[in-house]
């Protein structure tokens, strides 16, 4: 399962050691930023099962930055 965030990293520097410090601590985790995005998304997956996202928030605020999960957003056409 992946779980997509939006946060307030901001340059290559900070993201790397972000990531770093996530796969230190939750070995089942893959992630990756794209700063690129106006979101600055953040994309986490849980190579063993469901992603916990107030675990990866948590890690965000104790690395000094924000992040929420974004939702998926259904646009349906006027018929």
């Amino acid at each position: 399962m992946v779980e997509v965030f939006k946060t307030n990293v901001n340059n290559r520097q900070h993201a790397h050691s972000f990531l770093t410090r996530m796969h230190r601590i939750y070995a089942d985790y893959k992630a990756n930023f794209d700063l690129e995005d106006c979101d600055r998304i953040l994309r986490v997956e849980c190579m063993s099962g469901i992603v916990n996202p107030s675990v990866v928030i948590n890690l965000l605020k104790k690395c000094g930055f924000e992040g929420e999960v974004l939702t998926d957003e259904v646009i349906i056409p006027h018929a």
